[in-house]
């Protein structure tokens, strides 16, 4: 993490208050979470008290302050994608990966989540990785669609 391309960030939307939100996705889209002493210098050049900018940074589920991967892979557990073997792919991502869902793998290439409800329940069982929808994901297709992201 560098401070001046954190301090880049912030001078884009010239530190305004209202701006924290955005600066925070942004510092959160380029270093793929919110390090500490990125949330200290937003504090510090925006003249916004930390404990904003934590608060923030905690509750919106959008913002992680653990590294995360190059690519978020997130399996919905929603109600219809659980009767169509939902579970069944998180444990064969899990297996693959060899992590739990919250966890990053230790290359920082894959953090794997998981979602309540994706809202997309007629396509299910559904994964989305890095925004892009995968409808009607069986167990033998987590293996390509790693290989798909990991090759990016």
């Amino acid at each position: 993490m560098t401070e001046e391309r954190v301090s880049e960030i912030v001078a884009k939307y010239q530190g305004d208050a209202g701006s924290v939100i955005a600066v925070l996705q942004d510092v959160q889209e380029e270093f793929h979470y919110l390090p500490s002493p990125a949330l200290r210098r937003i504090s510090r050049e925006m003249a916004v008290p930390l404990s904003r900018i934590l608060s923030l940074a905690t509750f919106y589920r959008a913002f992680s302050l653990k590294p995360r991967g190059r690519h978020i892979v997130t399996v919905c557990q929603g109600t219809a994608c659980h009767v169509r073997g939902g579970p069944k792919i998180l444990e064969e991502f899990q297996r693959k990966l060899g992590l739990k869902s919250g966890d990053t793998t230790k290359d920082n290439m894959f953090t794997l989540e998981t979602v309540a409800c994706l809202g997309c329940c007629a396509i299910g069982p559904v994964v989305v990785v890095d925004g892009e929808y995968h409808a009607q994901t069986t167990i033998g297709k987590v293996e390509t669609i790693l290989k798909q992201y990991a090759r990016r």
